[in-house]
């Protein structure tokens, strides 16, 4: 399938930054303007202290995608994809379409990580516990289905370490904010693995009424991570769906 010019731009998940979509670069055509931001205090970009709320990181990102061609779609991943959501409630017309990929947002009064990181001090444990050497192969096993080469390993958890707002993202990305996301008049993609185990694949149907007109496409054989494990798979599926939104 030949993809249409358009600019997408990858919003990462917690912890991390754009190296997690590095992957997927020499798999993209040609005319697809490909661009994965490293947010403010995420890897090994300095924390912006301005950014006390998910509106500030939406004005960020408004700025930072301001001169991008059009037409332009933004692929959110994890916290990403709550991210995307919250700059699609301010700034919807300066963009063309979501992709949203298991975002965070539902069921954070049930999953049993958000609970966890409520709790005194767990935050920050948390994250030290995450990124320590000796509970990779541990984390290794609970995030990664497929065999990932040893050195992207070691920067994924590496990021991990030196993420300064890690704990922030779970103080502001909470049940209240979601409850008070409005549907998005936008076109947009739902994409899912099947064999997600962070954020399984049922919570889907939750988003059904922010993305009422939403294109649904789920994945056999994708875990939480199929940007890292599976990356030409995961540049084609990205960009039939970005086509698609613009088409």
């Amino acid at each position: 399938m030949k993809a249409r010019p358009l600019t997408l731009v990858a919003l990462h998940g917690n912890g991390g930054g754009a190296f997690r979509f590095e992957r997927i670069k020499p798999h993209l055509p040609a005319d697809i303007s490909f661009q994965a931001v490293t947010l403010p205090g995420f890897a090994d970009n300095p924390a912006d202290p301005a950014l006390h709320s998910l509106r500030d990181y939406a004005n960020y990102l408004q700025s930072t995608l301001a001169a991008e061609p059009r037409p332009l779609i933004v692929l959110g991943h994890g916290i990403g994809g709550s991210l995307a959501l919250e700059f699609a409630q301010h700034f919807a017309a300066q963009i063309d379409g979501l992709i949203l990929h298991a975002p965070v947002g539902t069921r954070l009064e049930s999953r049993f990580l958000p609970r966890l990181m409520a709790l005194p001090g767990a935050k920050a444990l948390g994250q030290w516990l995450f990124s320590a050497r000796l509970a990779r192969p541990l984390f290794k096993r609970l995030l990664f289905s497929r065999p990932v080469p040893a050195d992207i390993l070691d920067r994924f958890f590496d990021e991990y370490r030196r993420c300064a707002v890690f704990g922030q993202m779970f103080d502001l990305i909470t049940p209240a904010w979601f409850r008070s996301l409005r549907p998005v008049d936008l076109p947009i993609a739902l994409l899912w693995g099947e064999r997600e185990r962070v954020l399984t694949v049922d919570q889907l149907q939750d988003y059904r009424t922010l993305c009422p007109h939403a294109v649904i496409h789920t994945v056999p054989g994708w875990d939480h991570f199929p940007m890292i494990e599976q990356p030409q798979e995961y540049a084609d599926e990205i960009v039939k769906l970005a086509c698609k939104l613009i088409s």
